[in-house]
């Protein structure tokens, strides 16, 4: 292992120069090299515990690829580590299940925010302190979605630590806490869960970076229990292409304004 005083970042291994200022964050770590297989001249940079990392280019601008593993505190680790090296500006691109349901499987979700109901953000920011997504990077996510003729989403999502408490609440010790506010998320238009983006956007409010995130719908409960159509769907190369069509559009305005 390289360490800190040779100038590597401690969990993901990378140093100043390695990765661009524009990473694109999916979970997986064997997600990274389908992601990097869209960019010139992609490159393993470094492989440490759950974190990969490639970088690349789209056109003449460096962009990287670096996987968090599941849920927050990893995916703080990871952005923490990038943000030391270099990089500003992210995009989370992931899976979750729909939770209003017009979200179908296989559609698309952008979230403007997330619903801190996981620890990790705790340790950033109060609780009252919202976890909101970047608007320009929201913006370009929308715009990338549209070219490409996807059927997505944008709004709130919901942000959780346990994937059973999500699927299962009913075995836990805190069923009554689980049942009752996936109800309240219902009834306010939160359109789906996930495991990362709460944290993901208040660490980067709290470095002063941005973030956004993308999703595929992988399928919905609530539909399911409706007896509504509810195919299991694992493919995510639209929404890692919505991505690197918002990065491209993003590197376009910003070269264009300077």
């Amino acid at each position: 292992m390289k360490y800190a005083e040779e100038g590597y970042q401690y969990h993901i291994q990378i140093k100043k120069g390695d990765v661009g200022r524009y990473v694109i964050l999916p979970g997986d770590p064997k997600r990274c090299k389908k992601i990097a297989a869209y960019l010139t001249d992609a490159r393993e940079i470094a492989d440490s515990r759950e974190f990969i990392t490639y970088t690349g280019y789209l056109g003449e601008t460096k962009v990287s690829v670096t996987s968090t593993g599941i849920g927050g505190p990893s995916a703080a680790i990871a952005m923490e580590e990038l943000v030391q090296s270099g990089a500003d500006t992210f995009i989370r691109v992931g899976t979750c299940g729909g939770i209003q349901l017009d979200v179908q499987s296989g559609d698309s979700v952008i979230a403007t925010g997330a619903i801190r109901m996981e620890g990790t953000s705790r340790e950033y920011a109060p609780i009252e302190f919202p976890a909101v997504a970047n608007y320009e990077i929201v913006q370009a996510l929308a715009e990338s979605a549209g070219r490409q003729n996807q059927r997505y989403h944008v709004g709130v999502v919901q942000s959780k630590d346990s994937f059973y408490g999500q699927h299962s609440p009913e075995k836990s010790p805190v069923s009554y806490e689980l049942i009752n506010k996936w109800e309240a998320w219902k009834r306010l238009g939160c359109l789906a869960s996930e495991m990362e983006s709460a944290a993901l956007f208040t660490v980067a409010a709290s470095l002063g970076v941005r973030c956004g995130a993308i999703f595929l719908t992988v399928a919905n409960q609530e539909r399911e229990k409706e007896g509504l159509n509810n195919p299991v769907v694992h493919d995510t190369d639209m929404a890692i292409k919505i991505a690197v069509g918002a990065i491209e559009g993003l590197i376009e305005k910003e070269e264009r304004h300077g």
